[in-house]
């Protein structure tokens, strides 16, 4: 926890959820970096660490664990410090008191995820107690019933290589077995895999494909399985998938997920950071060509925005703004390099280390970023950053006589472990006979250059990778956003609607019998909303039915896109003063009164506390606020009151920090702070929200130090390179510059309203329902009183029969809410339906899967 500088203890901290599977209180980052530690010439720190792991960890933990992070990271670490202690005991200078402890800490903990693979298919539980195994009570887990490709496919380098340094053949034949039971599942037409998969049946959940997060890795461990292992039917399987990969999901230079069912017709428009490893993967098939343009349009969506986005759109805006210092790239550019010996792609890596230094460093290690756009830090920092980062950004610029060893007797596993080549001749006692069906022919040259000579096939020819990626140089700049598909630009050819969504009138009886005509009725509930609802079967023609079905879905659009337009993005508290000099960087949550820091220039100054701390009467200590940026307690008053008071007291800014312990931004959606429905034009000062945790920084900050100086803006700023020599800090920010693109339309305003919840809100749409509220009641509904909460089977409109822009740039979740409101309003970013599906049964199913994984 960098921003803390503490570690992360598993129980101690507030649960993030999965990505905490990962920590099992075994010294995950310890274990993670070890052999890092010999890449980068640091034996006798290796040895020092090897030394605390056999001494301190302890496996026998009562922690429920994920099977896949637990095998790629801890016993993926283990093997790989294994590895490199034998290397160097032959060597003669360290570990030589060395005895194989770390493979026997890897046998046990191999022995401890067995029972995980106890099921019908040979697909693993996806979670395990380390100390209770799988299904007794104490276990507290093994009801799961599914996995995802990836957990279930990736597991071969690090068993067989388990299998192979200790002679107990079972670890290779359990994850053989699950590889095999993928194999046999795969859709038979297109030879393609899905997200996840039930581990019982072996049927297909989700049913989109793609070569990102949950297959990633899969596709990856069938190459360097037969790389490893030498067993030809691995390289098969894969070249069966390749094709497929390539037929289907490369749109150079994009990779877009699509249905395994209908491989033509896109499951979604963006793609996830985790696909950035596979121009690394086609490197080592020895498929250049897409890998080279594939990267470079994954450099320029980095250069826009510093660091990649966990997800982005097929027009590269940010789709998901966090990253969370992932090396995916990093890895693909150290193979590029490898493979070209071009030196571009040294420039590449500069760039991301003076990003890394620049944005995400910090006093105690680097940040992962909460938002890309603000700059604002999340404190994480994940094992796999040591790991697999600072591995391959080494080893990039690294020459030969820099590694101690020859790093090309090892293959990497998917963490960027080091596994001996020598491993595919030793303890081979598991069939190589191929017990699953046959492989289809393929017609495919770029099979003959499977596992070439890098140095023969690519004869370090800077040109040629130059020609390949000169098309794409500014690929992402000359990619026009793109505005809200419009729903007569997806009607077939034919006659006009009858009734567009944006001129329905709820009281006009004209545009109620068209809906009758359509099969969509209106009920009206006792809160005064109007509830709309389609049925098919009720339209007088099948014609009428398709009208209706896009009439709901446009008005869906209209409604998604109105929720976009009343969000305002997070905003970014910089601390600037000594030690930090613009190092932290704080989430926070805007105000819908006073400065508006995106048209303005940042505010920065010195903060001080406000008495009373709430800021509810007028402040006792005005000398203490003059001029300085005021922090106050929320709670007991208004937004807007607590901000005339500081304003009054001679405040150029205020700060209001969460009265509710322990709250972040890394578990809670954006705040967002309302007005008090009054007019607030009198609030000429910036106000931002801080949740505890972010503002119990800058507090804990003041006690160290007492002088605290932080800037307000809508993104964090450049830090200039002399920052910390100076006193006062660069303000100037051009590279992060960004503006969203408007498009007007004339139709009317469409609000999501729902009744608030005391316990949860979920957010599940269907296609063919929606509920309009009165429009005599939606005058009086102001935004803190709304929320976007539709249930699961209806979409809640507001129509307030005004025109409106309609906002194309993607927005984050956010929250608005009034202070003194003992109810907390959530808003929730609602997904627009992307095209009319045409076939509705199995389309509409597998988009509904996608909608709900993605919210």
């Amino acid at each position: 926890m960098p921003l803390t500088c503490r570690g992360r203890v598993r129980g101690q901290e507030p649960s993030r959820g999965d990505v905490d599977d990962a920590l099992g209180k075994f010294s995950l980052t310890l274990i993670d970096s070890l052999d890092t530690l010999v890449v980068l010439n640091k034996t006798k720190e290796f040895e020092d660490a090897v030394r605390k792991v056999l001494r301190d960890v302890n496996l026998d933990n009562d922690v429920v664990v994920s099977v896949f992070e637990t095998n790629i990271r801890v016993l993926g670490g283990l093997l790989g410090g294994h590895s490199l202690a034998i290397m160097l005991k032959e060597k003669g200078e360290y570990m030589q008191w060395y005895n194989d402890e770390l493979l026997q800490m890897a046998k046990q903990l191999g022995y401890k995820l067995l029972p995980a693979f106890n099921t019908t298919s040979g697909l693993p539980y996806p979670r395990i107690n380390l100390k209770f195994g799988i299904r007794k009570p104490e276990a507290r887990t093994g009801t799961e019933t599914d996995t995802c490709t990836a957990c279930a496919g990736t597991l071969i380098l690090e068993f067989a290589a388990l299998s192979r340094f200790t002679g107990a053949t079972i670890f290779e034949e359990y994850a053989r077995k699950a590889l095999d039971f993928l194999w046999e599942k795969r859709q038979r037409s297109s030879n393609l895999v899905g997200v996840t998969i039930n581990i019982h049946t072996g049927d297909w959940v989700r049913k989109d494909s793609g070569v990102g997060a949950g297959i990633d890795s899969y596709y990856e461990y069938l190459l360097k399985a037969y790389v490893l292992l030498g067993d030809d039917s691995f390289l098969e399987r894969f070249n069966t998938h390749y094709d497929a990969i390539m037929r289907y999901i490369s749109q150079p230079p994009l990779l877009l997920d699509v249905h395994i069912h209908k491989p033509m017709l896109n499951a979604r428009t963006w793609m996830d950071a985790l696909l950035a490893f596979f121009p690394g993967l086609q490197v080592l098939k020895g498929d250049i060509r897409p890998a080279i343009e594939t990267h470079e349009m994954l450099y320029q969506v980095i250069k826009k925005h510093n660091f990649l986005p966990e997800a982005f759109t097929t027009d590269f805006r940010v789709h998901w703004a966090q990253h969370p210092l992932r090396p995916e790239f990093a890895e693909s550019t150290y193979f590029l390099y490898k493979a070209t010996g071009d030196p571009y792609y040294l420039e590449v890596g500069k760039t991301l280390i003076e990003n890394l230094n620049k944005y995400a460093r910090v006093p105690c290690g680097f940040a992962a970023m909460k938002d890309v756009r603000t700059g604002s830090h999340e404190d994480r920092m994940d094992s796999f950053f040591l790991a697999e980062m600072f591995k391959y950004l080494y080893l990039l610029f690294a020459d030969k006589e820099d590694i101690i060893f020859d790093i090309e007797d090892y293959i990497f596993t998917t963490e960027a472990h080091l596994l001996p080549l020598w491993l595919s001749t030793t303890n081979q006692s598991i069939s190589k006979k191929n017990t699953t069906s046959e492989y289809t022919e393929l017609d495919d040259s770029n099979f003959d250059w499977t596992c070439p000579n890098t140095q023969i096939l690519f004869p370090n020819d800077p040109l040629y990778a130059q020609s390949i990626r000169e098309p794409l140089k500014n690929v992402v700049d000359k990619s026009c956003p793109r505005g809200i598909i419009r729903v007569e630009e997806s009607f077939r050819s034919g006659a006009k609607p009858p009734l567009r969504a944006r001129d329905f009138m709820a009281t006009n009886p004209e545009h109620l019998e068209i809906l009758k005509k359509m099969g969509v009725s209106l009920i009206h509930l006792k809160d005064g909303r109007v509830q709309l609802v389609q049925h098919a079967i009720q339209a007088a023609s099948s014609i009428d039915a398709e009208d209706g079905l896009r009439f709901m879905q446009e008005m869906i659009e209209l409604s998604s896109q109105q929720q976009k337009e009343q969000q305002l993005p997070p905003r970014a508290v910089q601390i600037v003063s000594h030690p930090f000099f613009g190092r932290v960087v704080l989430t926070a949550g805007p105000a819908q009164f006073g400065l508006d820091l995106s048209k303005h220039k940042e505010t920065r100054g010195f903060v001080a506390s406000s008495k009373p701390s709430n800021g509810c009467s007028e402040l006792t200590n005005p000398e203490a606020v003059m001029g300085k940026i005021a922090l106050i307690q929320r709670g007991q008053c208004m937004f807007a009151e607590k901000a005339r008071n500081i304003q009054n007291a001679g405040a150029i800014g205020g700060i209001v920090i969460d009265d509710n312990e322990g709250s972040s931004s890394d578990t809670a959606p954006l705040f967002q702070m309302a007005g008090d429905g009054k007019d607030t034009d009198d609030i000429k000062i910036p106000m931002l929200f801080l949740f505890s945790k972010e503002g119990s920084i800058i507090l804990d900050a003041i006690r160290e130090y007492e002088e605290v100086e932080v800037l307000l803006s809508d993104k964090a700023k450049d830090r200039d390179p002399e920052m910390e020599n100076e006193e006062q800090p660069s303000s100037e920010n051009d590279s992060q510059n960004q503006s969203g693109e408007q498009i007007s339309s004339s139709s009317q305003e469409v609000d999501l309203v729902d009744q608030e919840s005391s316990e949860e809100n979920s957010l599940n749409s269907h296609p063919e329902s929606l509920s309009l509220a009165d429009m005599d009641n939606a005058a009086s509904i102001s935004p803190s009183e709304q929320t976007s909460n539709p249930t699961e089977n209806h979409e809640t409109t507001n129509l307030n029969g005004e025109c409106t822009d309609l906002d194309n740039q993607l927005q984050e979740q956010s929250e608005t809410e009034e202070d003194s409101n003992p109810n907390v309003s959530w808003g929730k970013k609602v997904q627009p339906i992307d095209s009319i599906l045409a076939d509705w049964n199995e389309d509409i199913e597998a988009f509904e899967m996608m909608e709900k994984d993605e919210l």
